[in-house]
């Protein structure tokens, strides 16, 4: 389907790609991945032919569609669903060329092609597709002047996706959806009929929607069959492979040099060192392979850590102006609390986030915060409120008025940014660099909560690790509303769930809710099919819970302790990597001291969580035995 060969293109002197080749084959599922800034987006616009490369070729079979979103849909009176209806252009110029034929035989022949593509069920096709990407049908027939740059974006995508082209080519889809969009749209990749070549950061759509791995690396493109995990392993052990040839190779070199050294002049050993040198130069040894590690993320601990409970929820309603979007709010926040909060698009997730934040107010009941709580609010828009003409270094000079340039510039880098980048105005910035810079901005002064809407929209892989990471570090509350699963995985042990117009806890874990959403096979809209169920499955769990009210305390003590096992034990596997990586040794001795005491502490308090857990669920065992 498409063949790069020997591709070079550079981008202001830098050069992006030197002699890069890639063979995509004929519906192949491809995820395309890279660090930010090395030029994935870059290559679908030499794909697209927007730009023209340097050296090389691209190819693409003869006839076949390419299919891209280019852009938000425009906003006009036309309604969503005959947006997406025209991204099909021949079904459209047909349509058209119908109302104004009169040749009988040209009539025959547009109706027999109209049957051929289908042109009959396309706007139950559709429907179908704006309603998986969260159109309900008022939606679908209402214009889209009436929607968010967001929402025309997904309007934009609903197009493509209709038009089935033969190559379609994604970047980062999932940066405009949320979770049950992205769900959703996982499953519609994997059975599409054609190629697809997506930009895309989120593991989990990489493990489940794609069959093969595009890797963008020094200039290079690497081809790798399998999924996003099949890929990295791949990888891991071609780089062991390497590297251990590297330092076989470089062992040789250097015991040949030594006979050199030491019989060169000597005339009756002048011949064998003669034909030592000869054999080193033939031998090259292999460049190594290392990962290019993302700068870490730094959150400060909270200055002042709140009393418990932090924040408390009493019948509380908020919405704007005179509507209430969100109503009969009950419950609490504590210090140590990691929460997702799931739900459906347009259920008041974001509207509960402003809540918290203070951008909003109740209008009505009682919401108590303990007193000096600061809390941080990271949101897509608040991107708006970086400066764009300023660096990130002036950005905190008002923060550090009495510090030096020196801390000033060490503050920024903990932000992960580089020297040049620090000293680059922000409208010039990634935006994976302006998520950084925010980020560091919005927690400069140690918040005790740290609320993250969509934080890893712009953000690699590696960087999105580095946010677990940080995350697990930090000793304060989180909210997190993300359509990431590995990050709601991987950093809360609570999950919220925004519906029937109110937030309360979700006793299931994130797989149930997965499996909620696509359990639906009614045709039912997923905000109609989703709620009554999760609502039945709700009122049987609070009859169960009320025969086995005497062991609820047990059953929440072991949870507790199975969630803080597992954040633990991902610590004690990155503080082993570090430990078993050569690299680390190679610095500073007080980091690899520190890294020991780290590992020392995780194995402590692992050991005292297991022997609390099983002594916990022997007593569950004996109390649920005691109840027949």
């Amino acid at each position: 389907m498409l063949t790069i060969t020997d591709l070079s293109y550079r981008i202001q002197g830098r050069p992006l790609f030197e002699n890069a080749s890639l063979v995509l084959p004929d519906g192949s599922k491809t995820g395309f991945v890279g660090k930010n800034g090395t030029g994935k987006t870059t290559l679908f616009h030499l794909i697209l032919g927007q730009i023209a490369p340097e050296g090389g070729t691209i190819e693409v079979n003869k006839k076949a569609r390419i299919g891209a979103v280019a852009q938000e849909a425009v906003a006009s009176s036309i309604s969503v669903l005959d947006v997406v209806l025209s991204a099909d252009k021949e079904r459209t110029a047909l349509l058209a060329e119908a109302e104004t034929a009169t040749d009988p035989h040209r009539i025959g022949d547009i109706h027999t092609r109209l049957a051929e593509i289908d042109a009959h069920t396309a706007e139950a096709r559709a429907s179908t597709i704006l309603k998986g990407l969260g159109f309900e049908k008022d939606r679908q027939l209402g214009p889209t002047s009436e929607l968010s740059g967001g929402w025309r974006m997904r309007v934009s995508l609903a197009g493509v996706l209709f038009s089935q082209p033969d190559l379609l080519l994604l970047d980062e889809p999932t940066n405009y959806l949320d979770l049950e969009g992205t769900l959703w749209l996982e499953k519609y990749l994997a059975t599409y009929p054609y190629t697809v070549f997506m930009i895309s950061h989120d593991r989990d759509l990489l493990n489940k929607a794609v069959n093969s791995i595009a890797h963008l690396e020094h200039r290079k493109l690497t081809f790798y069959k399998g999924n996003y995990d099949t890929f990295e392993e791949t990888r891991r052990m071609q780089m062991e492979l390497n590297n251990k040839s590297r330092e076989k190779t470089l062992d040789q070199i250097a015991h040949l040099q030594k006979f050199v050294d030491r019989f060169k002049a000597k005339a009756t050993k002048a011949k064998q060192a003669q034909a030592r040198v000869k054999m080193i130069a033939k031998l090259k040894p292999p460049a190594a392979m290392f990962d290019e590690s993302s700068s870490p993320f730094n959150f400060p601990d909270p200055k002042k850590v709140p009393a418990s409970p932090m924040m408390t929820f009493d019948n509380v309603s908020v919405g704007y102006g005179d509507k209430v979007i969100l109503r009969h709010i009950t419950n609490r926040i504590d210090p140590d609390h990691r929460i997702a909060l799931i739900g459906v698009n347009g259920n008041g997730k974001s509207t509960f986030a402003k809540l918290l934040s203070g951008d909003l107010k109740p209008m009505g009941g009682e919401m108590r915060k303990g007193k000096g709580l600061e809390i941080a609010y990271f949101a897509q828009h608040q991107l708006d409120k970086l400066k764009p003409e300023q660096t990130p270094f002036e950005h905190v000079i008002d923060l550090m008025p009495y510090d030096s340039e020196a801390k000033r510039r060490s503050r920024v880098a903990q932000m992960g940014l580089t020297t040049s980048r620090m000293d680059t105005k922000v409208k010039n910035l990634s935006g994976g660099e302006r998520a950084r810079l925010l980020l560091g901005l919005i927690t400069f002064g140690g918040p005790g909560m740290l609320i993250l809407d969509e934080p890893t929209n712009h953000l690699d892989i590696d960087s999105r690790d580095a946010l677990v990471a940080a995350l697990n570090d930090y000793s304060g509350a989180v909210l997190i509303i993300s359509h990431d699963r590995h990050l709601i995985d991987a950093t809360v042990d609570k999950l919220w769930i925004a519906q029937n117009g109110t937030i309360e806890e979700f006793d299931e874990d994130l797989d149930t809710y997965q499996r909620l959403l696509t359990s639906n096979s009614s045709g039912k809209g997923k905000k109609e099919a989703t709620a009554p169920v999760v609502e039945d499955r709700k009122a049987a769990r609070q009859d169960a819970a009320a025969k086995r009210a005497e062991v609820a305390p047990l059953r929440k003590s072991i949870k507790d302790l199975e969630q803080k096992l597992g954040r633990l034990k991902t610590e004690l596997a990155r503080v082993d990597g570090f430990l078993a990586d050569p690299k680390t040794y190679d610095g500073a001795p007080e980091r690899v001291i520190l890294l020991g005491k780290d590992k020392a502490r995780f194995e402590g308090e692992i050991a005292r969580i297991e022997e609390s857990w099983l002594t916990l669920s022997e007593e569950l065992e004996q109390a649920e035995r005691a109840m027949g």
